[in-house]
């Protein structure tokens, strides 16, 4: 008998579905599988044939074959056990035909017929849904992320055996079978925003610094990029930590979007319904180009998609390899990477705040000559391990000083984190309304096209840009970005204009070449 189960992979971030077609015939015994399939595919009929026989489902001598269609688009992962499962009973008669119809199953079987977790659910579920399907049977593991898609009634399956029950069960039955799950995106949102308050480093914490912090609002308010200098212990990695909680919460489209990469990249805690938290990503500088930028035999996201709509942080910078470096180039200005392989071109979303954080020299203690005992040479060496295109790509470079005895002594922190997010939500209401309509959302965003229809300047601050440009030896690039800080700084303080106070603070945070060695 045949059989059509429906299922579904994913491709980058996207997902389309995927037709389990099963066909069990007199002859040899036999299990074939066809559809360009990869080798975890390919081993789902060792992993199906064991798991139905433990759960005392054998198969009688026969010859099945498996299509996975669209045969021509390569299917990866350990997904399709469950449709292929389902889709031999129903062959082979245990339930009844057309039963499965409108139904997406999901899963991979243990050989004890456990549904384990997969990857990619939240992806498969929503082109399920776009697809016309109203109804899926995924694990347990996953159903929270499943159920976040509105019009999916979701089944959440523990074992092969509960699955069997389920479809021979009456309509009205089934319920008391498999358990359906529900999320309230509302309430989850909520919960994370109060756990997060609690939880989360607080700026109140960071002694002076007060240029540092003032970077940081800035970044925050337009996304830009930022990178700090200073010695060991002055407080670089503890205003980057603190960098998550002065950006506005996550919407539910980011929170999807955020959600659809962490869930295709395999790192889904179990139960999890939705990423509800600005994401922040630490790697060791010891990553390599595949783990940072994404790619592998088998394409993956890298850590800058992790880090979509959040933060990427860099810290000790130069120990990174320079390839690596100069590989977020491309994702830097776009937005996203591409990477080519023979089976195709996969795209992952990689829109995120890149923050750094590096030592003046070797030692950490330049140009403080009673610690600091670094030839000209060595700093210069040191700091031209950052390329200038990266620099050119780094909106706001501010230098950190050691705090001096009497801040640590009095405490004197400065505003709460709680604060200055009032005026990054502020500037980037600004920036929603300025921006509606258009493809950008933040002034970190715009484009050189449209950089003089949003930043426009006066004689008076046309007059200071040029002097800034020609002084500073400004790049074009470092130049639009002067003028799309300046425009974040307007923001934060409510004026529609840019003012020269505002250009004069935005070229401030700008790294000299010329000090970097290049």
């Amino acid at each position: 008998m045949y059989s059509t189960v429906f299922s579904g992979a994913v491709y980058g971030v996207s997902a389309y579905l995927v037709s389990v077609e099963v066909d069990i015939a007199n002859g040899l015994p036999a299990f074939l599988m066809v559809g360009s399939l990869s080798t975890e595919v390919r081993e789902s009929r060792e992993r199906v044939t064991v798991a139905l026989k433990n759960v005392g489902l054998n198969l009688p001598p026969c010859r099945i074959t498996v299509n996975l269609s669209p045969a021509d688009t390569r299917k990866e992962g350990t997904a399709f056990d469950l449709p292929i499962a389902a889709g031999m009973l129903e062959s082979m008669g245990m339930i009844p035909q057309g039963v499965t119809e409108g139904i997406l199953f999901l899963g991979e079987l243990g050989l004890n017929g456990e549904v384990k977790k997969a990857r990619g659910v939240l992806p498969i579920v929503q082109a399920a849904a776009a697809g016309g399907l109203t109804q899926c049977i995924v694990p347990a593991a996953n159903a929270g992320e499943a159920a976040v898609i509105p019009g999916m009634t979701v089944w959440a399956a523990d074992n092969i055996l509960d699955i069997l029950h389920f479809l021979m069960a009456e309509q009205k039955e089934r319920a008391k079978v498999l358990q359906a799950i529900t999320v309230d995106t509302n309430i989850l949102f909520g919960k994370s925003a109060r756990g997060a308050e609690e939880t989360r480093p607080d700026f109140r914490e960071v002694t002076g610094q007060e240029t540092a912090r003032r970077a940081a609002e800035i970044a925050a308010a337009g996304f830009h990029n930022l990178l700090m200098v200073g010695p060991p212990g002055s407080g670089k990695s503890m205003i980057a930590k603190r960098i998550p909680g002065i950006l506005p919460p996550l919407t539910l489209e980011e929170s999807l979007e955020v959600t659809s990469v962490v869930s295709v990249a395999g790192l889904m805690e179990e139960g999890e319904a939705l990423v509800t938290e600005r994401p922040f990503r630490s790697p060791h500088h010891t990553i390599s180009q595949a783990a940072l930028i994404g790619g592998s035999i088998v394409p993956r996201p890298g850590m800058i998609s992790l880090a979509h709509r959040g933060v990427l942080f860099l810290d000790e910078l130069p120990e990174f390899q320079r390839s690596v470096l100069d590989a977020l180039r491309q994702p830097l200005e776009d937005r996203r990477v591409n990477i080519s392989r023979i089976s195709g071109n996969v795209t992952y979303p990689s829109d995120f705040m890149l923050v750094c954080a590096m030592n003046p020299c070797p030692c950490g203690y330049y140009p403080d000559t009673n610690r600091c005992h670094c030839s000209s040479v060595q700093v210069g060496k040191y700091m031209g391990k950052v390329s200038g295109p990266i620099l050119d790509r780094i909106d706001l470079c501010v230098e950190l000083k050691t705090v001096d005895y009497a801040s640590l002594k009095n405490k004197t922190g400065g505003e709460s984190s709680a604060d200055i997010r009032r005026r990054v939500e502020k500037a980037r209401l600004c920036q929603r309304e300025r921006f509606a309509g258009t493809a950008w959302r933040f002034n970190g965003d715009i484009e050189v096209s449209a950089i003089e229809k949003y930043c426009v300047l006066g004689r008076e601050q046309q007059q200071c840009m040029e002097k800034l440009y020609r002084s500073l030896q400004l790049s074009a690039r470092a130049y639009h970005r002067i003028l799309r800080v300046a425009r974040t700084i307007a923001d934060l303080e409510g004026a529609e204009v840019i003012g020269t106070d505002h250009l004069m603070e935005a070229s401030f945070y700008r790294p000299s070449l010329e000090y970097w060695g290049h």
